[in-house]
């Protein structure tokens, strides 16, 4: 017998969206990428104030004159230490390429300190041109030379250090945030492969589980087996490829879920009452597969299984404030039963890490007894929904 895929549904629709994601992340990428340039420019203008004020005491003259030149000497320097970078850096990444080495934002600091020396030398001579196009003067430039050696000496040596300096926290900072981001990348691949791990451990658990189940109806009603073990080929098929994404719409999580009670149906027949309850405007939040499907197993197999008439299980989901509830309730022996005690870890076990790799402290998943006359036990699910969706 064969079983069709399943139509496109609420994940595969959602997953269309990661074009406009990545626009999004682009735009993000230029925003954190224009930060540091406002930060620069705040910092040559800083250092060039304090040029123009050194200035100012050595040669007792007007701070003005002097605070409009540093300002334009220094601007000029930045823009030929840039011009070098990227030309450098240009040739870099492609000996990275042909390496297969890792890309770096900036060149090394000795490969840079003669450029930054020649940009000192420039940046003078054209920022005084520009300062003598603003203050309408005619200051030498470089041409001091020929005049006064000893005065253009004292102007280029602070130039020079100033701009080292400044070139060197630049360096400073780009290594660092460099460092932090492949520190970021790592950790995330670490949470990513702890992330398929705990799936892979989780995946068998539920087949094992369900094959344990069928093994046991063969002896007692073939031909029910028979039937559950169509439902479990065709429940395998429409999970295949959700089980190996990262995310899915709750309408996918609450369809599997629907079609593990129905093989549990077959096997308990009447013992087993199902209600489910998705509301509509929930269908297309995101959530990561399998993650009611072991609360289920466990109501089942300590909850429902070893009371003589069966019972009850409700799943549902709810909105609270920002928060994603998941209920999972049964009608069950409760969490008192002695056969809670060894099997209900594992899947609950598995959820939590799961859950605290994806959301660290702000989801939650909690066993409780439940309320009423039914008794039973209750497994809840909280997630914040603000952070399933940036998911």
């Amino acid at each position: 017998m064969e079983y069709p895929l399943p139509p496109e549904s609420g994940a595969t629709a959602w997953s269309k969206t990661r074009d406009a994601r990545q626009v999004d992340a682009r735009v993000t990428n230029a925003l954190q990428m224009a930060r540091p340039g406002g930060r620069r420019v705040g910092l040559v203008a800083v250092v060039s104030t304090i040029v123009a004020l050194l200035l100012t005491a050595i040669r007792n003259d007007s701070f003005g004159q002097n605070w409009v030149y540093s300002i334009c000497v220094g601007f000029s320097c930045w823009f030929f230490i840039e011009v070098g970078r990227l030309t450098i850096m240009r040739w870099v990444k492609r000996r990275a390429a042909r390496r297969h080495a890792a890309r770096t934002v900036f060149p090394p600091f000795r490969w840079l300190i003669p450029w930054i020396i020649v940009s000192a030398l420039l940046g003078y001579e054209v920022g005084v041109v520009f300062g003598n196009a603003l203050l309408g003067l005619k200051a030498p430039g470089l041409g001091l030379f020929a005049t006064n050696p000893r005065a253009l000496a004292v102007i280029l040596i602070i130039t020079i250090l100033a701009t080292l300096v400044v070139t060197f926290w630049w360096f400073a900072c780009a290594r660092l945030a460099e460092s932090e981001a492949r520190a970021e990348s790592a950790q995330r691949a670490a949470s990513e492969t702890h992330l398929k791990l705990l799936e892979a451990q989780l995946e068998p658990h539920m087949l094992f589980n369900t094959l344990a189940n069928l093994r046991v109806l063969i002896s007692v009603d073939p031909e029910r087996a028979q039937v559950m073990l169509d439902r479990l080929i065709g429940f395998l098929r429409t999970t295949l490829h959700a089980s190996r994404s990262d995310v899915q719409s709750l309408a996918e999580e609450f369809a599997r879920v629907s079609d593990y009670l129905a093989l549990m149906a077959i096997r308990m027949g009447p013992r087993l009452e199902v209600k489910i309850d998705l509301p509509q405007e929930l269908r297309d939040v995101p959530v990561p597969p399998l993650l009611l499907q072991p609360l289920i197993e466990n109501s089942i197999k300590h909850g429902l299984e070893p009371k003589v008439q069966g019972g009850c299980i409700e799943v549902a989901a709810r909105c609270d404030a920002d928060s994603l509830v998941l209920t999972v309730r049964d009608s069950g022996v409760g969490l008192s039963h002695e056969a809670t005690t060894a099997g209900t870890r594992f899947g609950l076990r598995q959820v939590r890490q799961r859950l605290t790799t994806l959301y660290a402290d702000r989801a939650q998943v909690a066993l409780e007894p439940a309320t009423g006359p039914d008794g039973g036990t209750i497994a809840r699910i909280v997630l914040p929904i603000a952070s399933a969706v940036a998911a």
